[in-house]
């Protein structure tokens, strides 16, 4: 692990000094990330106007809810989203020798290599975003709920990390993965609602086959009701099924890697 940290602390370095390079490009992506944020929480404000509760959820329940959503897709975005989605255009065009060369585990050179501060930045918009929805809803969690909370977008972000692993893992067997990575936008967009809000197929497919409405519902929950164990336990099963899944998938899909030089 200290070898890990040391690996990844030297990437991050070289990222954050590669965007000082470019602070416009930086201040741009900051921009266009922070008002795609804005729009989502603008929507919430219109539909609010016309109803007092969605599935159940208040205003800004709702707001704490999608705030918590945005956060995991924050850190994913700052921390793995340009080296994954890089992953598959070095598979094509052989570039993924790279990785195959350097001494250190594959998936997490290839998964690792770039950090995207603007990602970054905009976390502490959706922290601001959960921390208001809670002082609104006058609550006070304990320093227990709020660990737990922090371990559930962990587990959220593994989940969310190994999604986009095994979809562009299948570049591998396919001539071109991006039509699936796009399959990733539109799965996120479900961990905005509620879990009140699916039924018959759609609960058994967003919420227990592909868990994206878990990932944010389970933190949400806890900030509002404290520990609940179910949700705690089907967070964390999920966290370690699905990240045990793209390991093996990334692996298989090794195998069959053909170099540039083959």
């Amino acid at each position: 692990m200290p070898r890990f940290l040391q690996i990844w602390f030297a990437s991050a370095r070289y990222s954050i000094i590669r965007t000082l390079m470019f602070r416009m490009d930086f201040f741009v992506w900051s921009l266009v990330e922070l008002f795609w944020m804005s729009v989502n929480l603008l929507l919430i404000a219109v539909i609010y106007d016309h109803t007092s509760s969605i599935a159940g959820w208040s205003k800004y329940e709702m707001l704490l809810l999608v705030g918590t959503a945005l956060l995991v897709q924050r850190f994913l975005m700052g921390f793995f989203w340009s080296s994954i989605f890089e992953m598959g255009r070095n598979i094509r065009s052989g570039y993924f020798d790279f990785f195959l060369a350097q001494p250190g585990n594959i998936l997490f050179m290839a998964t690792t290599r770039k950090l995207d501060p603007d990602g970054l930045v905009n976390s502490f918009v959706a922290m601001g975003v959960v921390a208001y929805a809670a002082h609104r809803l006058n609550l006070h969690p304990t320093a227990v709920d709020l660990a737990l909370y922090a371990a559930m977008i962990l587990c959220g972000l593994v989940i969310h990390y190994s999604i986009l692993v095994i979809s562009v893992s299948l570049a591998f067997w396919m001539t071109s993965a991006q039509g699936v990575e796009g399959i990733y936008f539109t799965l996120a967009e479900f961990s905005r609602l509620p879990r009140e809000a699916f039924k018959g197929l759609a609960s058994l497919v967003f919420v227990w086959l592909v868990p994206v409405v878990v990932v944010s519902n389970a933190p949400a929950r806890t900030i509002l009701h404290g520990f609940q164990p179910g949700w705690v336990l089907a967070i964390a099963g999920a966290a370690a099924l699905w990240f045990s899944a793209a390991v093996i998938i990334f692996h298989l899909g090794l195998r069959r890697y053909a170099s540039a030089s083959s």
